[in-house]
Formats: structure tokens, sequence, C-alpha cells
């Protein structure tokens, strides 16, 4: 089959690979369409070097074409999202109900073989079946989705919440249309890229600007998200946190991001200063969000390109061009 592997730090190309086989447990997919996302750089940048050589893509959806010997929740033809999580289960994390922080953590797409692919196998607990209604290709929004799911389930937010976004890209978008759908009071959203903020305000989000100095909340926001990783951002994000108001780091950030806190202020004013990262319990229930119809994918996916235009789709994502860039096999 033809699959995109990242063969080393920096280096991207479409070739020949064996076709997958499902374990007893398993299933292979044909992938419709694989999204491409901020984690897809890291790993290019080398920051999962460990893992390399490896085909990415771990937002994916498609039709099961094989099963494995001991499958009997799904059979040939069905249409499937795969969760890319891959918790062992065993370890102290995975114990205590923590699979994202699992010792073992593993995930398809980032260190097994993922869906920028014409196939890709998943275990079958990890699929969840499309309803008729979804379009297959549509249904690779489900798993950041899922991730913005989590985001809100570390927040725990309120009604009447004043939130403050940073950056409207897919992710960030995913939380804008989240928080109106938790009942936030207003939702305010900062990128420097105006076709991102177009879409923001065409969404329905409360102000949509380059600057937060632009929008008058002078006792800061009760929620303030960092959908961006970029440092700057963050170190302006942690400074717009109202009292008693929480801050969750959403976007990923490179590892060598720093940015600096103030102890005082967050003893003094209660400031919560907290992260968000994957997916837990979260996939089933954004498969239901995406379905009830959360997500126009019309507006979310900008993109779709032929998997032999990898590279170029990932240059277009770290330019900022567009919003979802999908791949489709």
């Amino acid at each position: 089959m033809k699959a995109v592997v990242i063969t080393e730090p920096g280096s991207v190309e479409l070739t020949t690979v064996e076709d997958p086989t499902p374990g007893p447990r398993e299933v292979v997919v044909a992938v419709a369409a694989c999204g491409l996302c901020g984690t897809d750089l890291h790993i290019l940048q080398g920051e999962f070097a460990p893992t390399l050589p490896i085909v990415p893509g771990h937002e994916f959806a498609g039709e099961v074409v094989a099963v494995g010997s001991a499958v009997t929740e799904v059979a040939v033809g069905a249409r499937v999202a795969v969760d890319p999580s891959l918790h062992c289960g065993e370890c102290h994390y995975c114990r205590m109900g923590r699979g994202n922080l699992c010792e073992r953590w593993a995930a398809i797409g980032v260190t097994e073989p993922g869906g920028a692919a014409e196939f890709a196998v998943a275990p079958v607990a990890n699929c969840v079946v499309l309803p008729d209604h979804v379009a297959t290709a549509d249904a690779a929004l489900i798993e950041p989705l899922s991730c913005a799911v989590r985001g809100y389930d570390v927040l725990r937010s309120k009604l009447a919440d004043h939130v403050l976004i940073y950056g409207s890209g897919t992710m960030g978008l995913m939380m804008l249309e989240l928080a109106k759908r938790t009942g936030a009071a207003t939702v305010d959203m900062v990128d420097l890229n105006p076709d991102r903020l177009a879409t923001a305000r065409l969404l329905g989000c409360s102000n949509a600007t380059a600057s937060a100095d632009e929008i008058a909340r002078p006792r800061g926001w009760d929620v303030v998200i960092d959908a961006t990783g970029n440092a700057a951002a963050i170190q302006d994000g942690l400074g717009r946190v109202g009292r008693g108001g929480t801050f969750l780091q959403f976007g990923v950030a490179d590892y060598a991001t720093r940015a600096v806190i103030e102890p005082y202020r967050i003893y003094n004013q209660e400031i919560t200063i907290t992260g968000s990262m994957a997916v837990l319990h979260s996939y089933e229930r954004a498969a239901e969000l995406f379905a009830a119809g959360v997500l126009d994918p019309g507006v979310f996916i900008s993109d779709r390109m032929p998997l032999a235009d990898y590279a170029h789709a990932l240059e277009r994502f770290q330019a900022g061009v567009g919003r979802k860039i999908q791949v489709v096999p």
C-alpha cells in the first residue's frame, strides 16, 4: 500500500509499505481521510524521535476491510472513526483512570503506524461506528473534537463564564463551539491571522481581534485558553486571567517553550493553571456531539489534498493557511 513515512527529523516521503494485517482483536481500516495537526509537526521536528520512522496520522476515519479472528463487534463494511489512544491499562496512571498519562503512552500515528496511508490497523475497542448521516471523511474531525471535550472536562467551566481563547485555528474554533455549548456569557478570540479571525466571527464569537488589549474586560477573563502553543500567546494569556480564574494550556508547545509566572499573584488571586493532554474518556462523547451537529464540517475542513501532497499539506498547516487540512489516500 501507499503510505507517508517520516523517516527522520525534517524528512517525509510517500512510499510503498506492506499491507497491514489485523491481530485477533484488531481491524484494518481503509482510510477515507486523515487530518493534520500540531502533533504531526512535532513528530516531523524530531520531538518524538524514538518513534521514527513512522507513518503519521492520528486523526482518521474509514471503512473496515478486514477483521481479526476474535472481532465480533464490527463487520467488514462498517464505517468507523478511530480513537488513536493506546493506553497500556496496567501502569499506575491507567489504574487510576488517567490513561492519557500512561507510563507506556502510545498512539496510532505517533508511536504506531497511522492513518496517512491507504490502510491502518486499530484495536476494535478504539473504533466508533458512524451513523448513516455522518460522512466518513468528515468523521476524521472526531479525534480533535475529543481533545477539546477533554479540555472542557479539565476546565469544569461554569455558566456565564467569560472566556478568552488564543488561536482561531481548528482547535481554538472547536473550543469556541464547546464554550458556546457549555453556557459561556462571552467568548473572545485572539489571533494574528485575519482569515482565521473571520471564521471565528462566522461561528459567532463575541470579539475577534489581534490583541486582547482591544477588548474591554478590566477584571480579566474567568477562563483563558491557549490553543496555539506559542510562547508569546501563552505569556500574554497568563496575564489576562481574572481573580479566581483558570488558565488552560491546550495548545501543544515545543519542549523548549518557556513562560514566566507570578507565584504571589497565583496565590493572592487564587488563579488555577492547568493543562489538557490528548484524549481521556472523551472520544465516544465527541462522536455523539459530532453526530448531533456541534461542528459544521464545511466550515472546519478547508482543504482535502491527495496523500502524495502530504509534505505540502504540512507546509500549508505550518504557515497557518486554511483551517483543518486533510489528506485523502
